[in-house]
């Protein structure tokens, strides 16, 4: 996309806007097949808590791949972009039994996290497949916050809880069809991952019955000049030649999984602003936006940077800015940030945007969620209207007093 396409989509659609780039979504799912073209059952699954529209769902569909869930909406909104309920996996965390029976129910693969709720479907359940999700002890991950595979973490069944699993599914006679991890995302060691999945390979043996191992995701992407990346097509190659090897002593051909999340949208995600204010102090020169943390998260939750270009004067001198939001509390996109100079009026651009930005959105301040377009085939396609007052009262309940 060109800048004056964002600027134009800016004026069209008004700002705050999300837009998502079809073709970097398209070239990032072929790049992770292309990494994985010599495993004869490769899959990914897409998972729907970084993007969650659903026109980006079906065009992940027509892509060919299936998704990773982590609650029962999104299962539904799953089933609701076209998906049968063969090409979900379902992973949560701390759901209650009844949610995880009526998932399994709509013959969604399920993915089970932690000792008590494996006895207790495959108590009442053994005819259904399930997959057990292992937590391989290994760190991983760009922030504590998303780093998932530690032994402190509230996800996946110890690995030195295997004897505990073993005699479960020996009680229960429970079919096992799958092993799963998830280390954590902003991965940049491949060889730390190579050596989780090791972990995983070694469990797999006790498991006769397997159709599929899933090793999660967490590939890194660039979130601005000169930043490194997971090498995936080197991942590929070396786990690749692991996961072939593995298949010949299992015995049997395996399905070998990802659900990449952010490695698909992120980069094709860019939020645009218009610039309310610029405001100079003693101390710095201020930026100031129309939109705030409500709409983008991640800088004020994670401390991410996501690089930020002046849209409407690309070519111009670079200055020092603070980019802050209109949010009333400490509302900081970026601190003393060299950007094309700055005036009122112009749209700023936040790249890498895809992932984890809209979809962790809110209604803080009671400011509504901007409008969502996809770029496809050269044009602009408003895939999610422009939240109003309204909908901010739709839900409310009025008490007459």
């Amino acid at each position: 996309m060109l800048y004056q396409d964002l600027v134009n989509l800016g004026q069209e659609f008004g700002t705050p806007l999300y837009v998502y780039d079809a073709e970097k979504i398209s070239s990032q799912y072929h790049r992770l097949t292309k990494a994985f073209s010599k495993v004869e059952n490769f899959k990914i699954h897409y998972a729907v808590k970084a993007l969650s529209n659903v026109s980006i769902l079906k065009f992940l569909k027509n892509l060919g791949s299936g998704l990773d869930t982590v609650s029962i909406q999104e299962v539904q909104l799953g089933l609701h972009a076209g998906f049968q309920p063969k090409d979900i996996i379902y992973t949560p965390n701390g759901v209650s039994m009844q949610e995880l029976e009526t998932v399994a129910a709509l013959g969604v693969q399920i993915n089970i996290d932690n000792l008590s709720i494996l006895e207790q479907f495959g108590t009442k359940h053994p005819e259904i497949p399930v997959c057990i999700r292992i937590n391989p002890h290994v760190m991983a991950g760009g922030n504590a916050n998303i780093s998932v595979g530690h032994i402190d973490s509230k996800f996946g069944i110890s690995i030195h809880q295997l004897p505990h699993i073993l005699r479960i599914i020996e009680n229960t006679k429970m079919h096992i069809n799958g092993i799963h991890m998830h280390t954590g995302s902003d991965i940049l060691d491949v060889d730390v991952f190579l050596y989780a999945a090791e972990i995983l390979f070694e469990t797999a043996k006790h498991f006769k019955s397997l159709d599929f191992i899933d090793f999660g995701s967490g590939f890194k992407v660039p979130y601005k000049k000169g930043d490194i990346e997971t090498n995936v097509e080197e991942f590929g190659r070396k786990l690749t030649k692991r996961f072939l090897a593995f298949e010949k002593e299992y015995g049997r051909t395996l399905t070998l999984a990802f659900e990449p999340g952010k490695f698909l949208v992120s980069e094709a995600g860019f939020f645009l602003a218009k610039v309310n204010v610029v405001k100079q102090t003693t101390s710095t020169v201020f930026a100031g936006i129309d939109t705030g943390f409500n709409h983008l998260i991640r800088p004020m939750l994670y401390g991410s940077e996501h690089f930020i270009e002046n849209i409407s004067n690309p070519k111009g001198k670079e200055r020092y800015y603070s980019v802050v939001g209109y949010i009333c509390e400490t509302d900081t996109f970026a601190n003393n940030r060299r950007i094309q100079e700055i005036h009122e009026g112009d749209i700023l651009c936040f790249k890498n945007a895809g992932a984890y930005c809209f979809s962790m959105s809110s209604n803080y301040n009671s400011r509504t969620k901007p409008a969502e377009v996809l770029w496809y085939n050269g044009k602009g396609h408003l895939i999610r209207e422009r939240e109003t007052f309204e909908d901010i009262l739709r839900n409310q309940v009025v008490l007459e007093i």
